[in-house]
């Protein structure tokens, strides 16, 4: 008997160690990158409870919106665009889209526009694009980008005026809308949130205590980079509760625990890169504790961009994240992962 089987799909992974003592590291500008991430998994070893100095950050996160069935030509309202996105403050991307089947739209914090097009819905609209990377060959898919907070791109303009109209008259897309902003940004959202169906969401924080959790020997400092993958594997498995051999691991919130593994589901822009300082100064920083922690950020499998304004195809896994494991003497090893045919991370 034959058997056939299918090549497991690719993925980049890039592994980056550095200290945050060294004033040229680059982990801020490398994890910023990554612009739109549903979940933030944080790993505290020997934490029965919830330290207090980060009960403020982790529930410190802005909250986010859901606007049902929004006409996409309202990110181009003129009102919207000189009180939020030319002043970098909201972000946004279509909810429960398809990369693969859908039409999918970003806003990013930098005001770039992404639309990701069936052949189509590209051929509606009107405007220019390029095929997408990931079927240029037979030329069924199309990325439209342009950045919003270009003088080409001003209101009244020649080039605003034609994106406006396909949208509005042309391709009329309309799409559940995720819309997120920096703190004190909120009032920027208003008009637009009145004049539809929204509802207002918070990150929520879960947390659970696992008991009997062996710890890689390999976690420490000088960790090699062909560990990278044993890793990964291993911090994928504690933040999804499961054994090495497909089991459950045992949550039990009453008992003195290994560690403490906290998530916050939410929509969050670049790096929460303000959860690192107060887990380093104030958690690392205790001898009596463990001498390591991480942070993991989970990117939208389906977001039109990956790492930087790079367009991102799911096709078969679609993941993009990173893992960051930082160490009490300041060193840390900083992971960046994205799927089949995406760019390199940076």
């Amino acid at each position: 008997v034959m058997v056939s089987v299918s090549r497991p799909p690719r993925s980049v992974l890039v592994c980056d160690s550095s200290t945050f003592l060294h004033e040229k590291n680059r982990v801020t500008t490398q994890v910023e990158q990554l612009h739109f991430n549903y979940k933030v998994s944080l790993l505290l070893p020997e934490c029965s409870s919830a330290p207090s100095h980060l009960d403020g950050v982790l529930n410190g996160f802005s909250s986010f919106y859901l606007i049902r069935n929004l006409p996409i030509y309202e990110l181009l309202d003129r009102d919207f665009l000189q009180s939020a996105v030319f002043q970098g403050s909201v972000y946004g991307l279509s909810y429960r889209t398809r990369i693969d089947e859908d039409n999918c739209v970003a806003l990013m914090p930098d005001g770039h526009l992404v639309l990701s097009l069936d052949k189509d819905s590209f051929e509606v609209l009107g405007v220019e694009g390029k095929p997408s990377r990931f079927n240029h060959r037979t030329k069924s898919r199309f990325v439209v980008s342009v950045d919003l907070c270009d003088g080409s791109m001003a209101p009244g303009g020649r080039g605003y005026q034609r994106l406006h109209t396909g949208l509005r008259s042309r391709l009329q897309m309309k799409a559940d809308f995720l819309l997120s902003h920096h703190p004190g940004g909120g009032a920027s959202l208003q008009a637009l949130l009145s004049r539809y169906d929204w509802s207002e969401h918070r990150p929520a924080v879960s947390s659970r205590t696992l008991t009997d959790l062996s710890c890689p020997t390999l976690l420490t400092s000088d960790l090699q980079p062909r560990d990278s993958h044993s890793v990964l594997e291993w911090l994928g498995a504690v933040d999804a509760a499961i054994t090495e051999d497909g089991g459950e691991l045992r949550s039990e919130p009453d008992q003195v625990s290994w560690s403490r593994p906290a998530a916050v589901p939410g929509v969050f822009s670049g790096a929460p890169s303000h959860l690192c300082l107060p887990v380093r100064r104030r958690h690392l920083e205790q001898p009596r504790l463990a001498s390591w922690a991480s942070l993991t950020v989970h990117g939208f499998a389906d977001s039109p961009v990956c790492w930087g304004r790079d367009e991102h195809g799911a096709l078969k896994v679609g993941e993009n994240f990173y893992s960051l494991l930082m160490f009490q003497d300041h060193s840390y090893q900083l992971y960046l992962a994205a799927g089949a045919h995406d760019s390199c991370p940076p």
